[in-house]
């Protein structure tokens, strides 16, 4: 929105200028369910070193009320524009500032959303601030390195429980009851925090407590959600992750839990996976299992349960100064939240490297090869640019580096410089340099050049193999080669070569038909494009080498031709669930950069997924077919290609174990790859309670699933949606009904939900979600044809009037089909003709044009095998 960004240099100048004491907030809920806005009255103490700065406080706000600073009172018309409130009159020293404002409820996700369960009509209330949306709320200096102390008193219905980041103070814990109507609750002072991990909730929530004891300590623990959903609250297993965290990460940190409790609340229409609120972190529901839940879907529910609370370290404790550093956040949360998986003792996940390495890093893979990657410390100008920085670089990719540098200097090392730097830093804000000298004190190495080649550089390297045998196949010669594909013409950086600490793995097929190492070898690979390998010498040549094995570098892998053979003919028989991990990923970016063709990726699929013991690389394989089958596929083959791949599922599903991981993941494909009428008649069969294989049970998630399979082929209409929908009142029912309503192949159909999107804009987030869903679901191209221009002649007027969240859901949600042709050509167009287009716009569009690029070159790749397809040979086998 106009007027609404802060410029780094901004928060720089105000950051010089100000240190913040203390925010008083007083808010009235009351209103939540008659208004769209509540009362909100903040006062803040703060010292000022340079009171003629240009210096302003951040509300967005429908009204100002009043402005009280030091006493004396300013008009709001004078003082408050376009989210800001100029602050003329400051003194040197001790200042006081008091506001009074009408805040807004939203329903966008963004600030305070409000929402009402349709099940049983309570309204529940949930904060969240960042980047910057604290300001929606109060009054506040609304940037990460102004922290300050909190307190927070609130206003509610008696019947509801107001969770904030501490503990309530009032007599009995429970909120002080001060009329029949009423309840107001207060809160303590936590520690110093930023704007953006203060956490507000509200309303009458089901609430599970326990405790985390250790030999000093009784620490509270709270789980909560919508009444409507506590059936469905898995409160052991998600105490069970929380216990394993706080046993490991102060060790591993060297400082305690830094909060007086730990609360975990799930909230409905979030708009991430999880947010690392001080001490109340919110959850998105979708962590709530009403269905049968995969073991992997259990993982990665511990891998975010994870994540949020080494946030409590990580970003709360310790938090960037500026947003270029969000990666000291993210990418360490992520990392931790993995090594605590692996490591950790007793873990039920000591694999977790196995997941981090083919699903965590495939999201790096795909970010670091657009034209708008950049370096893991990125330079962020304004909020707008760390908006689009949630991503695959910010997490996955340094989290990637992060093992990389462990790998580098030593885990012990690491963590022992970890440990310094959480010490050193407790309740303040860092930069890059503080941690590099922690780490550098701690191991002994200098860190500058790794940092250089590492945090402020972009793109992905690849390494491959190079290797002479002689007549009797020993090893004569090994050598690593390492190239730094050349990133597009309008990246803003430029891709360089790195130091990488690998390992060489050599696997031997025995006479078992089992592929199993035989050696491994450890070495850096210099920063340039040969390294020999002396060591690798002498030693018999194996089937197949693989080039960073147990995954410590980050990196994109290719093999040489007898290795790429073996693997594309035994793929299937490696021993270990890691290294065949790494082989499917670089088989899955093979294909994406259209070396491996789509039809040649699905053949080795087939014929080695079903050794795959790791319910979560078979997910993400699925995952990786259907996508390749809809975007890299030759178009005149993609009828028969996705028959065959139903039918592998369909068969699948039948022999495999009655109620197991597998036979759930192989229906979930079938029932999203059926086209044919013997296979859509399948999947209507699920909705008469006739599963297609003995120990399936339709739940809540399977129905769903085939309902709006049904209504894209056109097999369901409104009557059926609406009965499906009355079976499951719940927010997931009625977005699942709003996506199976907009995927039915009618150009009526499809015309409303564009008119409710772009025109209209009166959806909440989560609708809004459903309904693009729905829209891009089609079978017949031609429903779709229309929105193509529509679609770049809406965006900019979009991005100007909407929320970034719902701004950014639409521009990436109904970019048109990848498949199409012509999308690629009109996306280019709008790039050329909207030079001056908001940068962060810009660039969402600029990657989903490569998105379509790419796919074009794939489509090419997989046209050319079907004329020649056993011309080329590596891939002679398929």
């Amino acid at each position: 929105m106009p007027g609404t960004n802060l410029t780094a240099e901004e928060a720089r100048l105000r950051s010089r200028a100000l240190a913040v004491d203390t925010y008083d907030v007083a808010l009235d809920l009351r209103t939540a369910a008659e208004s769209g806005t509540f009362a909100s009255v903040t006062e803040i103490r703060f010292d000022c070193a340079d009171p003629d700065a240009p210096l302003f406080l951040d509300l967005r706000a429908p009204l100002l009320r009043e402005v009280t600073l030091n006493g004396r009172s300013l008009k709001p018309a004078q003082v408050f524009r376009n989210s800001r409130i100029a602050l003329s009159g400051l003194v040197a020293g001790r200042n006081h500032v008091r506001v009074a404002a009408d805040c807004a409820y939203s329903t966008t996700g963004e600030g305070l959303h409000h929402f009402t369960d349709p099940v049983d009509g309570h309204t529940y209330l949930y904060s969240q601030f960042e980047v910057a949306d604290a300001r929606r709320v109060f009054a506040c200096f609304d940037q990460p390195d102004l922290k300050a102390r909190f307190r927070f008193t609130v206003t509610a219905p008696p019947q509801w429980t107001v969770i904030s980041n501490t503990p309530p103070v009032v007599a009995g814990a429970c909120g002080d009851a001060t009329a029949d109507n009423v309840r107001t609750w207060s809160f303590g002072r936590p520690p110093r925090l930023s704007t953006y991990v203060v956490s507000l909730a509200a309303g009458p929530f089901h609430a599970v407590h326990s405790e985390h004891r250790t030999a000093g300590r009784s620490l509270p623990l709270g789980l909560y959600c919508r009444r409507s959903l506590a059936e469905h609250l898995d409160v052991e297993d998600l105490f069970a992750v929380i216990r394993q965290g706080l046993d490991w990460f102060p060790e591993r940190f060297g400082h305690p839990y830094p909060f007086e409790k730990y609360d975990q609340i799930f909230v409905p229409g979030f708009n991430a996976g999880a947010m690392e609120n001080a001490a109340a972190v919110t959850f998105s529901e979708k962590y709530v299992f009403r269905s049968h839940a995969t073991e992997a879907a259990y993982r990665k529910r511990a891998a975010t349960v994870l994540h949020e609370l080494s946030h409590m370290w990580f970003g709360d404790l310790v938090t960037m100064a500026w947003w270029d550093d969000l990666w000291l956040n993210e990418s360490f949360a992520t990392y931790c939240s993995f090594a605590c998986q692996a490591l950790a003792p007793g873990s039920r996940w000591a694999d977790s490297w196995t997941t981090f390495a083919n699903h965590q890093k495939a999201k790096a893979y795909r970010q670091d090869q657009l034209p708008s990657t950049y370096p893991v410390v990125a330079r962020i100008h304004d909020l707008e640019d760390v908006l689009v920085n949630f991503d695959g670089i910010t997490y996955a990719k340094g989290a990637a580096v992060l093992k990389q540098l462990a790998a580098y200097v030593g885990t012990d090392a690491f963590f022992a410089g970890v440990r310094a730097y959480i010490a050193a830093h407790a309740h303040g804000n860092t930069r890059l340099p503080d941690l590099l000298r922690a780490l550098e004190r701690a191991s002994g190495r200098n860190l500058g050049s790794w940092a250089e080649l590492w945090l402020k550089t972009a793109g992905v390297n690849v390494l491959r193999p190079e290797i002479d045998t002689g007549v009797d196949g020993t090893i004569t010669g090994f050598r690593v080669r390492q190239e730094a594909p050349a990133l597009s013409a309008d990246a803003a950086v430029e891709a360089v070569l790195r130091p990488h600490r690998i390992a060489i793995g050599f696997y031997h097929l025995d006479e078992t038909g089992t592929l199993s190492r035989v050696h491994r070898a450890e070495t850096d690979v210099l920063a340039q494009e040969l390294t020999d390998v002396p060591e690798l010498t002498g030693r018999p040549r194996p089937h197949l080498v693989l080039i960073n094995d147990d995954d410590l570098t980050y990196v994109k892998v290719r093999f040489d031709a007898v290795s790429l053979r073996t693997l594309t003919e035994q793929l299937g028989a490696l021993a270990e669930p890691l290294p065949r991990a790494l082989c499917w990923a670089a088989a899955w970016d093979m294909t994406r950069d259209g070396e491996l063709p789509t039809r040649a990726y699905l053949d080795l699929v087939l014929s080695a997924v079903d050794a795959e013991a790791d319910i979560g690389v078979v997910e993400s394989l699925h995952r990786q077919v259907a996508y390749a089958l809809r975007h890299y596929t030759d178009p005149g083959a993609r009828e028969d290609l996705t028959a065959r791949w139903s039918e592998a599922a369909l068969e699948r599903l039948r022999t495999a174990e009655p109620g197991s991981d597998r036979q759930l993941v192989w229906l979930r494909a079938f029932i999203g790859s059926a086209r044919t009428q013997p296979h859509l008649d399948l999947v209507a069969d699920i909705l008469e309670g006739v599963a297609p294989a003995p120990g399936l049970v339709p739940d809540p998630g399977l129905r769903w699933a085939a309902v709006i399979r049904l209504a894209v082929a056109g097999r369901l209409g409104e009557a059926e949606i609406a009965a499906e929908e009355r079976h499951d009142p719940t927010p997931a029912g009625a977005a699942h009904a709003a996506t199976a309503r907009a995927a039915r192949p009618e150009a009526a159909v499809k015309a409303e939900v564009w008119a409710a999107v772009i025109d209209r804009g009166d959806l909440s987030n989560q609708m809004q979600k459903a309904a693009i869903a729905g829209f891009t679901e089609t079978a017949d191209p031609a429903l779709l044809a229309p929105y193509t221009e529509r679609y770049f002649e809406a965006i900019s007027g979009i991005w100007e009037s909407r929320s970034h969240e719902m701004a950014k859901q639409i521009v990436l949600g109904l970019f048109p089909p990848l498949s199409d042709a012509v999308t690629a050509e009109a996306a280019a167009r709008w790039l050329d003709a909207q030079a001056d287009a908001p940068p962060a716009l810009r660039r969402l569009v600029r990657e989903q044009h490569d998105d379509a690029c790419r796919a074009q070159r794939a489509r090419a790749a997989d046209r050319s095998h079907a004329r020649e397809p056993r011309a080329h040979g590596p891939y002679a086998t398929f």
